[in-house]
């Protein structure tokens, strides 16, 4: 259905901090291909929708497209995709929250590598 896109900072930082554990997390990220709505939304940028989906005690945020997300059925969301571009612990939730509005606002989505 939808695709999951990992970028590959946060990548190396899952591999870092979880080492054997990191396939199971990446596994847990990519369960949003079969369903697409899981995950609370913390906030909007334009059309863009910030999101994030919990594991053990950490946050990953992604973003996506809010209309797609809010209007379509599950089966339509074919060309969906989902962005993983950072991970935080409860202490530092807001600072990443900031940090993901302030690089979509000044840069936009190519702002994440």
């Amino acid at each position: 259905m939808a695709k999951v896109e990992i970028t590959e900072s946060l990548l190396a930082q899952i591999n870092k901090k979880f080492k054997q554990e990191s396939i199971e997390v990446l596994q847990h990220l990519k369960s949003l291909e079969s369903s697409p709505h899981k995950g609370k939304i913390l906030g909007t940028v334009g059309a863009l929708v910030i999101k994030e989906l919990k594991y053990s005690g950490f946050r990953f945020y992604f973003i996506t497209d809010g209309f797609k997300i809010k209007c379509l059925e599950e089966e339509k969301l074919v060309d969906l995709l989902l962005r993983f571009v950072r991970m935080s612990d409860k202490n530092h939730q807001q600072e990443t929250i900031n940090e993901i509005r302030h690089i979509l606002i000044t840069i936009g989505v190519s702002g994440f590598k």
